[in-house]
């Protein structure tokens, strides 16, 4: 009888579920501390550890349930996997943030990155005003883009995890 291998699909969803859980938490604390709008390299940082350990623990989670095997492309999926499901969560909960909790915040992420700007004097208060109302007009267009980075991320911690942790099984 042969034994069952793991799906990579289940792993990436559950814990897809886990890292999109974790930053829905993350960013309702940034709400609740009015640093939601905050365009700090911390923030980021903290955003990438989290998710790369949920990856790291996610792909060990596979390798365990698979005998202690782990192939380099099942790290990958997984990986990506978890980005998708983690950044679709992710996206839902930004849609939510700025149609119904905080209108006001593309404005006031707008006014962070383009306010030093003006106060420098590289632009104009009319070029201020004018690229605030077109980044607020389209900013459902950065869903997709956040989607895509987030698996390109996916990706990469995939493959610098699957790299440490690959193990190939015997040909025997």
């Amino acid at each position: 009888m042969e034994e069952q291998q793991p799906k990579t699909g289940k792993i990436s969803f559950n814990y897809g579920l886990i890292l999109g859980g974790i930053s829905v938490i993350f960013g309702i604390m940034l709400y609740t501390q009015d640093m939601h709008t905050s365009q700090s390299p911390a923030l980021m940082v903290i955003g990438i550890v989290m998710a790369a350990v949920v990856t790291f623990l996610g792909i060990t989670a596979f390798k365990k349930a698979n005998g202690g095997y782990l192939t380099l492309s099942e790290a990958l999926k997984i990986g990506a996997g978890i980005a998708l499901i983690a950044g679709i969560i992710g996206i839902l909960y930004n849609f939510v943030l700025v149609n119904y909790i905080d209108p006001d915040a593309p404005s006031k992420i707008m006014d962070a990155r383009l306010g030093p700007a003006l106060m420098n004097g590289e632009i104009t208060q009319e070029q201020f005003d004018l690229q605030k109302e077109q980044s607020i007009k389209f900013w459902w267009m950065g869903y997709p883009v956040i989607l895509i980075i987030n698996i390109l991320i996916g990706l990469a911690l995939g493959l610098v995890t699957g790299l440490i942790l690959k193990k190939a099984k015997p040909a025997y």
